[in-house]
């Protein structure tokens, strides 16, 4: 089962797939996929890592997300990857455009349970610069490419969740 978790920045999308992953019975393997770049980075995964339980495995993986999830993906697992939105802005600066193909490729024939989070950016002013702009526009792509391969799609604002598919 694929369940994608969209949200705006700190609208509680990371709480509410966490609690989707303890609540699933399931083994859980919390796939990271930012880096801490600058302190104020390194504060928020330190934020994220406090409160994940303790017998949940974390793997930190910025760039070949499809392969690390072949790796992990197990009838009796949850993979929760937090989040897209870091990944894609990896992707793109390391100019690894496939890996998006591969993921997308990869996503259906995964056994167990994938849960994805992924920022709504599209709803904020249009970017004053082409890079900023481009990501926007590709992390709306594919927010759209991921939720229609998803069994499940959760909308979350102010902590609420909303089920749009």
């Amino acid at each position: 089962m694929i369940e994608l978790i969209l949200g705006g920045a700190r609208s509680g999308k990371s709480s509410f797939a966490e609690a989707q992953a303890r609540a699933s019975g399931l083994k859980v393997i919390y796939l990271a996929t930012g880096e801490a770049r600058d302190d104020e980075m390194a504060a928020r995964i330190a934020h994220h890592r406090a409160r994940r339980p303790a017998g949940w495995r974390t793997v930190e993986e910025p760039l070949a997300l499809a392969a690390a999830l072949a790796r992990m993906a197990a009838r009796d697992t949850c993979v929760l990857v937090d989040c897209l939105t870091l990944w894609l802005a990896n992707v793109l600066l390391a100019e690894r455009d496939g890996e998006v193909a591969k993921l997308l490729e990869a996503l259906p024939g995964l056994p167990g349970r994938i849960i994805l989070v992924s920022n709504e950016v599209g709803w904020g002013i249009v970017p004053e610069n082409a890079l900023a702009r481009r990501f926007r526009d590709e992390q709306g792509r594919l927010n759209q490419k991921v939720a229609a391969l998803a069994d499940r799609v959760t909308l979350v604002a102010a902590g609420l969740p909303l089920a749009l598919k």
